[in-house]
């Protein structure tokens, strides 16, 4: 009996980078034929000219819902927004259109989710620049998302193997990371982690709470975070039944976690994870937002316009993007966080 397959939304990105490449690559392959059925939301000129590029066997259905997908191998179903000037079009460069028409892919997929005529969203890279020169009031995908989603301050996940990683800080010097690492802040993660692993169907949640200072501080030795402020929120936190532990040393969490101890490691800031995450294996570093109404993976590098349109863009993460979304699309719950 064919296990059933969801249908996953494929915004392409900006299409002057690699977006269309790694999309058209991606779906040559039958294996995501096998867990998905793919549907690519953006231009089909530019999905047209990547398919010759790339010189991958493929033809190209135009579609104008879900519903009239073919999704069988050697086909590629795309909702045509018909929204890049080919005239003006060039390779590898800050375009306003093709920020404007990468805003446009987005808030499309959005709707088709929140509909609930897709199961998930896996999105290709966007281009800050591009949306700046576009004017788009957003800077990335997070924010478009958050906004669409009705969701303030989504919690990102990565994925690497069986290695999960969340984040209790983002994009902020060191210095202010740590000045918000207190218990509150990580009782209240360790709260939203929970939730979103349950989300995503995983039962029995293990996790893990990385610590900052050498060996987790020795006691107060070398730092007394752990001691005043990151040991205390995990205990509120095991107060609250959520199965936390730690801090746990940062040189060696990440790698228990990798082989199955924890169902998943809280990093306290954000190079900590991202090297653990990518050290693993870098191409295969998929991130999942959490916390929206709806499922969404995305690959977790950018537009690479120094190699964009010269068919040398890797495929992988794009293909792990895609089967990860198929994998846990049909155990996402859309409960809200």
């Amino acid at each position: 009996m064919e296990t059933k397959r969801t249908i996953i939304a494929i915004p392409m990105g900006d299409a002057a980078g690699i977006g269309p490449e790694i999309t058209v690559k991606s779906l040559s392959k039958e294996e995501i034929y096998k867990k998905c059925k793919p549907l690519v939301i953006g231009d089909a000129s530019i999905i047209k000219k990547a398919i010759e590029v790339t010189n991958v066997n493929l033809s190209v259905n135009i579609i104008a819902s879900p519903s009239k997908g073919k999704y069988e191998l050697g086909t590629v179903d795309v909702i045509d927004l018909k929204n890049i000037n080919l005239e003006k079009w060039s390779a590898g460069e800050v375009q306003a259109q093709c920020g404007q028409a990468s805003f446009e892919y987005i808030k499309y997929a959005v709707n088709l989710a929140m509909g609930r005529e897709v199961a998930a969203i896996a999105t290709t890279p966007i281009n800050k620049e591009s949306l700046k020169a576009a004017k788009v009031p957003y800077i990335g995908h997070t924010e478009m998302l958050e906004d669409f989603g009705g969701a303030p301050d989504p919690l990102t996940m990565f994925q690497v193997r069986g290695l999960r990683i969340f984040f209790l800080t983002r994009h902020v010097s060191v210095k202010e990371a740590i000045s918000q690492m207190t218990k509150e802040r990580v009782r209240d993660y360790l709260s939203r982690c929970d939730k979103a692993l349950q989300r995503l169907g995983i039962e029995n949640r293990k996790l893990a709470v990385a610590g900052l200072n050498p060996h987790s501080g020795e006691g107060g030795l070398f730092g007394m975070e752990e001691v005043d402020e990151i040991g205390p929120g995990i205990e509120a936190a095991r107060q609250d039944g959520i199965d936390a532990h730690g801090p746990v040393p940062a040189d060696s969490v990440f790698f228990q976690a990798l082989n199955g101890k924890y169902d998943a490691v809280l990093s306290l800031y954000h190079d900590q994870g991202h090297i653990a995450a990518k050290m693993t294996d870098f191409h295969r570093t998929i991130s999942i937002t959490n916390g929206l109404p709806f499922l969404r993976t995305s690959v977790d590098h950018g537009t690479a316009f120094d190699i964009a349109w010269q068919n040398i863009a890797s495929s992988v993460s794009m293909e792990e993007c895609i089967k990860l979304a198929a994998d846990y699309a049909p155990k996402f719950t859309s409960d809200s966080l």
